[in-house]
């Protein structure tokens, strides 16, 4: 049993698959105090039970519900910089026990072993992780595949990839398959990134028992930015590397589109797999993709960014919100011959106009020669 405090400040205790809300609310009223009497706290409670407006979801049942909030709007003279950088696929087989290879992540080892273990470099990652610290974003999102075979030992050095990036309210991920190679690796290890991957004001406690399925969608707002975490992470067969969102995340994810587009929110979907056909092979696909499409072309977003496809990516959905961008950066880690697949992030620097939004992209690629990080491309995406 475990107590979390959610973002209007009600206090909710949760144990087993039960979830409960203790308002603020209502101790206020029961108080029976009029405002001349009202302690400065309790001004301020309801000031913001009053006023402000977050999708609370327990961590057990995320079942979404709706309070009357208010945001800090960006202004038209702001400037919110967000770095994306997806798949950095630390590999740490080392330490681990015999019997963590009799499944799947064996066949994942060996091709490791002959292939990826030359094309996935640490040093490459350390230096992308220094170059986003010089940009000074004010948000960075890791687009999943932090992990390779999805062994403890990964998701503890994936922990510390974060922790040098920023904290957990600078820094939002959503897993990836490899994340969830086998059955049971993310959940089993979720509190490692937990703190990473929940919505504001949800805090999963130390013996929660909460499963990834339960955390997404998750929504961050920052200035006047929705960051819609989606999670396609799940366990597949041998040599397949599919993903699947699901109906009942679905159906959520439509309620956030909603809500934060009334809000005139510049929406960020996260995911790991691309969602439009062709970016990748029939067996790394997204399999309910026409199902994500037709809830973007109904309810619409500014931009999706995803990764997976460890080559670079840019197309377009069209909706009768108009296109959004969708767009992949390749692996973090990277340091191939092919100079397509090698390490790159994006900036995007968002400002509002008076007839939209500005958005800039920044192409920060790794130049092998230099062994470091420098400007590709610029360019500015039409609404």
């Amino acid at each position: 049993m475990s107590w979390f405090l959610d973002p209007v400040g009600s206090y909710g205790l949760f144990s087993g698959q039960s979830a409960c809300f203790l308002p603020i609310s209502k101790w206020l009223l029961s108080t029976g105090v009029t405002d001349r009497r009202e302690t400065p706290l309790q001004k301020t409670i309801r000031y913001y039970i009053r006023e402000m407006v977050f999708f609370v979801k327990s961590p057990e049942t995320q079942t979404a519900e709706t309070y009357n909030f208010k945001f800090k709007p960006m202004n038209p003279n702001d400037t919110f910089t967000l770095a994306h950088l997806s798949d950095p696929h630390m590999a740490y087989p080392g330490g681990s026990r015999f019997s963590d290879f009799l499944n799947k992540r064996f066949f994942g080892y060996l091709k490791w072993r002959l292939r990826r273990q030359s094309e996935h470099h640490g040093d490459v990652l350390v230096r992308m992780i220094q170059d986003v610290r010089n940009c000074q974003p004010d948000h960075v999102v890791v687009t999943g595949d932090l992990t390779h075979l999805g062994l403890p030992a990964e998701f503890a050095k994936a922990k510390e990839l974060l922790e040098a990036l920023g904290s957990a309210s600078q820094v939002t991920i959503i897993p990836g398959n490899h994340d969830a190679y086998v059955d049971g690796a993310l959940d089993c290890r979720l509190l490692e990134w937990v703190d990473y991957m929940v919505s504001d004001g949800i805090k999963v406690c130390d013996g929660t028992d909460t499963v990834v399925s339960s955390l997404f969608p998750s929504l961050r707002v920052r200035d006047g930015v929705a960051l819609i975490g989606v999670s396609t992470a799940q366990p597949c067969s041998t040599f397949l590397a599919v993903g699947c969102i699901g109906n009942d995340q679905l159906q959520r994810l439509q309620k956030i589109l909603v809500e934060t587009g009334q809000k005139d929110l510049f929406r960020i979907v996260l995911i790991h797999h691309p969602p439009k056909s062709g970016v990748v092979s029939w067996r790394k696909r997204l399999t309910d993709a026409e199902a994500l499409q037709k809830t973007m072309q109904d309810y619409g977003a500014e931009l999706i960014l995803h990764g997976h496809s460890h080559h670079p990516s840019r197309t377009y959905l069209e909706t009768s919100h108009g296109r959004i961008p969708v767009i992949g950066v390749p692996s973090a880690s990277a340091a191939g011959e092919d100079p397509r697949r090698r390490a790159r992030y994006h900036l995007y620097r968002l400002s509002r106009r008076p007839d939209g939004w500005d958005i800039q992209v920044s192409v920060r690629s790794y130049v092998h020669k230099e062994k470091c990080f420098d400007t590709e491309d610029k360019y500015r995406l039409a609404d």
